[in-house]
């Protein structure tokens, strides 16, 4: 069961997304568009009105400890990979392993609050969120290089990359456009979908190496 994480990683968060979009604009709470189109709504924006925020929440929270099993368990698979690997790789992949997690859960618990304290927390837990994740993704992709699994590690290095430069992208469109909002939403969409398309390709990889986990109890 443990072997299917990244593939769950992957694909929860795109239902959360999508699925408290859809009934959002079923209940008439949020605009019938297309958001990676049209950049009518943030992701933050989808996830905390009702009724598709009970959705959002109720998959986005445990999805933080998925997030930090899969984090765990791909830190165990590369040193099975590369005895070698290094602190180099394994300090930075074992604290944005934490990171992404804690502040996933930050952002999802104040989310939908307006308090000035509160909207500082939501934007930090999301910030960090994000940058956990794509630097525990950039990590595992470089030291895949380093493996057999080339050809993927160059798609997940390809995709960590794409997601680092709209980022950059983002920061300029903010800081040049008049309104960035709508610029802002797509990227934060279109980056979103990429960072879970990562987790499906990591799953490849556990299956290509045939990966299994197990839990053993030393009985005394």
């Amino acid at each position: 069961m443990l072997r299917w994480l990244p593939l769950i990683a992957g694909i929860l968060p795109l239902v959360a997304m999508f699925g408290a979009f859809a009934i959002g604009v079923a209940y008439g709470t949020l605009p019938d568009c297309n958001p990676l189109i049209d950049g009518c709504r943030s992701i933050s924006a989808t996830g905390r009105q009702p009724p598709g925020s009970f959705l959002f929440r109720a998959i986005m929270l445990p999805q933080a400890m998925i997030f930090a099993f899969t984090w765990y368990l791909s830190w165990r698979w590369l040193r099975r990979l590369l005895p070698d690997i290094g602190r180099g790789y394994e300090i930075p992949l074992l604290v944005a392993g934490i990171v992404n997690p804690v502040a996933l859960i930050i952002y999802v618990t104040f989310l939908g609050t307006s308090e000035p304290i509160y909207e500082f927390m939501r934007r930090t837990g999301i910030y960090f969120g994000f940058l956990g994740i794509a630097v525990a993704q950039l990590v595992i992709a470089l030291a895949m290089l380093r493996t057999t699994l080339r050809s993927l590690a160059r798609i997940m290095l390809g995709m960590s990359v794409f997601v680092f430069a709209i980022g950059i992208l983002n920061l300029v469109l903010k800081a040049t456009l008049d309104d960035p909002d709508p610029a802002e939403n797509r990227i934060e969409w279109i980056a979103s979908i990429v960072i879970q398309a990562w987790f499906l390709v990591l799953f490849v990889a556990w299956r290509r190496t045939g990966a299994s986990f197990s839990v053993q109890i030393d009985e005394r």
